[in-house]
């Protein structure tokens, strides 16, 4: 399985999602494929993505059983730890915290 989630996404680069995956919510992307095509659908996005954001998960033998990565800029930055990938957050532009 693999779900692709942009946002502010232009128009060119939601048409080409559309292509390869089904639309399943505004900005929402599923479909089954193999690793490689995966690869060649995320390269179109990190490429068209534009001022927007993505984020891309699929299914893996992995001990969580999924992986993700994202691209854009995006307050949720992978992190890993000890071997496991979580999400950290960047602090908002002029808080305290």
């Amino acid at each position: 399985m693999l779900v692709i989630v942009v946002n502010n996404a232009p128009p060119r680069l939601r048409g080409r999602l559309a292509v390869w995956l089904l639309e399943i919510r505004a900005g929402v992307y599923v479909g089954n494929y193999s690793r490689r095509t995966r690869e060649i659908v995320w390269e179109q996005v990190r490429t068209h993505i534009g001022d927007g954001d993505a984020i891309m998960a699929w299914a893996t033998a992995n001990d969580s059983g999924y992986d993700f990565d994202t691209c854009g800029a995006n307050r949720r930055i992978p992190a890993d730890l000890d071997g496991f990938k979580l999400v950290r957050f960047t602090p908002v532009p002029g808080s305290d915290g």
